[in-house]
């Protein structure tokens, strides 16, 4: 009798369900960092999962916008990427420390927003309206700027006696001037793939530096505070 009033209950699987509330929570906790929601002291491990989980999040939605933008582009979509220009944020994380690999994300975050901005607003030009592409580059715009945030409220816990330089580490990456539309398609594909790449390799940063700082007793914010 159990057993067929369970059968009358069908619910989905345990792991696709846990998915999607995983991921409807990481939406929510990006969109609320990204509404400037002071930033709450949470351990070091829980902050930097957190951070991992959103960044797997932004990576996997980063292949989609890439794929979606090459099907937009028209059949020459895969030369485009292929293609070298300059004044595109490099993918790669730079520093010696933990802290200054961290910094170096969290500039990276802000260095890929204004070329985003500059795809979306070329690609208005474009595309029609109702162009999935368009959606999709306002949501990379919205994530990154979350990831930033969640990132800097990471760093100002563990390193609270070094500051964020105003300017990104790396140098900043002006956006281009005026181009042709063969130009714009180019550089937004470049920038794209190189997105896709730098997530990539925050993923693999995070859990490096859950490792290296969250497994000692004492927290870099403790060093600092001693010192």
């Amino acid at each position: 009798m159990s057993g067929h009033v369970k059968n009358m209950c069908p619910q989905l699987p345990i792991s696709q369900a846990a998915r999607t509330l995983l991921s409807l929570l990481l939406v929510a906790a990006i969109d609320s960092v990204s509404a400037g929601v002071v930033c709450r002291k949470q351990p070091c491990g829980s902050s930097l999962q957190i951070s991992l989980k959103l960044t797997k999040l932004i990576h996997k939605e980063s292949a989609d916008l890439l794929k979606t933008y090459k099907v937009s582009q028209g059949d020459m979509s895969e030369l485009f990427c292929q293609m070298s220009i300059n004044n595109v944020p490099d993918p790669n994380i730079s520093g010696l420390d933990p802290s200054e690999r961290m910094l170096s994300i969290y500039s990276h975050c802000k260095a890929f927003l204004p070329h985003l901005k500059r795809v979306t607003e070329q690609q208005t030009d474009l595309q029609p309206p109702s162009s999935s592409l368009l959606s999709k580059l306002s949501t990379a715009q919205n994530r990154t700027n979350g990831l930033a945030n969640q990132i800097n409220c990471i760093y100002q816990t563990l390193f609270p006696n070094l500051p964020i330089p105003p300017e990104p580490v790396d140098g900043p990456t002006s956006v281009p001037p005026s181009q042709n539309v063969f130009q714009q398609k180019v550089y937004g594909c470049v920038v794209l793939k190189r997105f896709k790449e730098f997530l990539s390799r925050v993923t693999r940063e995070l859990r490096t530096l859950k490792s290296q700082v969250c497994t000692r007793r004492t927290t870099f914010a403790d060093t600092n505070a001693l010192s």
